[in-house]
């Protein structure tokens, strides 16, 4: 599949990980800018990126990169975007569109939108899309296929950079919703921050356990736990950032989730079946939507064989 006419002119990525290698992939495959330059704080990233040629021109510095771009996507943790967005500023060209793919937005907001020039557009936004990989190896066209990407517009930006935004992710694959920022990070840190804070506990809880050795766990591992050491996996950067900057919203959940999990407890102990066959049945209920509306497969797949890994 090629696009009739690329959406941009040209195109830089400043990050050139799992989710920047992704893009550059599926741009190039279905023509969708006529140039993609990258940049990457390490040579060695830089070197990769070159050499699987998902970039037209890769440079030293971030400002290089982006110079004269049509689309900025910041691919890089949410803790170095203030630094970045300080760098690329005065070469920002008017006209201009500068997005995100972090994964909190209001921390984001604060971070790039006073580096943000006059008459250039910004457009924070999260493809819900990835793996537990990262680096620019990882990097696969399809990561955004039928997956949703969230934007959050800010109040400049026009109209007509936001639909050409709109339109850039839906070539890649992805449906797209417009919300607020401040939402977006609610939705999420029960979605997914919350989730990965869990299985982060899980997993060294487990692994601190006297009466259990590290080779027993390990060989014991059932799907549950499985599961979780696969999400526990992600990249330690990111998640890092992440939890930092949307504390806020993570500690509501986190305070919500304490607060069922002692009636989980209670109910345990007091032997009341009734209350925990109704509530597994709720969750079935939730999983069975889930893959309902097309965001997993129920398959038996116990493996968890990811989507890059199936060629």
């Amino acid at each position: 599949m090629t696009s009739q006419k690329p959406i941009y002119e040209s195109i830089c990525l400043i990050g050139l990980g799992l989710i920047g290698s992704s893009i550059g992939l599926d741009v190039h495959k279905k023509n969708l800018a006529n140039h993609i330059s990258g940049y990457a704080r390490s040579e060695k990233t830089r070197q990769i990126a070159k050499k699987i040629g998902f970039v037209d021109s890769v440079h030293e510095s971030a400002a290089d990169a982006a110079r004269d771009a049509d689309l900025i996507i910041i691919c890089a943790p949410v803790g170095a975007m203030d630094s970045i967005a300080a760098e690329i500023a005065p070469v920002l060209k008017p006209g201009a569109t500068v997005t995100d793919v972090g994964s909190v937005k209001q921390a984001v907001i604060e971070a790039i939108g006073p580096h943000i020039p006059q008459g250039v557009n910004f457009v924070p936004a999260h493809p819900i899309a990835g793996s537990e990989k990262s680096g620019p190896e990882s990097g696969f066209a399809e990561l955004f296929q039928d997956r949703w990407c969230i934007l959050t517009p800010v109040d400049t930006a026009t109209p007509e950079s936001i639909e050409k935004l709109i339109q850039f992710w839906n070539a890649l694959g992805s449906s797209v919703e417009v919300m607020t920022a401040k939402h977006h990070d609610s939705v999420l840190a029960i979605t997914s921050h919350l989730p990965h804070l869990i299985a982060y506990s899980i997993v060294s809880t487990a692994s601190d356990l006297e009466d259990v050795t590290q080779s027993e766990v390990i060989k014991f591992s059932a799907g549950g736990f499985r599961d979780f050491t696969r999400i526990a996996a992600s990249d330690p950067t990111m998640w890092r950032d992440v939890f930092l900057t949307n504390k806020d919203a993570v500690l509501e959940m986190l305070g919500r989730f304490s607060e069922d999990l002692s009636a989980l407890q209670r109910q345990i102990r007091w032997n009341d079946g009734d209350a925990l066959f109704d509530l597994f049945t709720r969750s079935k209920e939730t999983r069975s939507n889930i893959v309902e509306a097309g965001q997993d497969t129920d398959a038996p797949d116990f493996g968890r064989i990811q989507i890059g890994d199936k060629e």
